[in-house]
């Protein structure tokens, strides 16, 4: 015997399933987040401050791609956002 779930009866599961990761993520130490190498630290706590300056820069060159990707994908998402309601609605 198949049996067919409705959207109804999984948002109700949805709303608790959202709210228990938002509070483990918010009950997770940050600290368990930013773990470093020992040998990273002490190697960039003990260079120049020319060495310090281009970890700096690095790091922020290494944010700029996945911050492109992200506004590229967000500004996809917004065009396309009622692409499905339209075709659906000229059927």
């Amino acid at each position: 015997m198949k049996v067919h779930h409705t959207a109804l009866q999984y948002s109700g599961w949805s709303g608790i399933r959202r709210a228990a990761v938002l509070l483990m993520a918010l009950l997770t130490p940050a600290v368990t987040f930013a773990q470093n190498c020992a040998l990273c630290y002490t190697q960039a706590a003990g260079s120049g401050s020319r060495m310090i300056h281009a970890l700096k820069s690095g790091i922020l060159i290494l944010m700029i791609p996945p911050m492109c990707i992200c506004i590229g994908l967000t500004v996809m998402a917004y065009k396309k956002r009622n692409q499905f309601n339209e075709d659906l609605d000229q059927h």
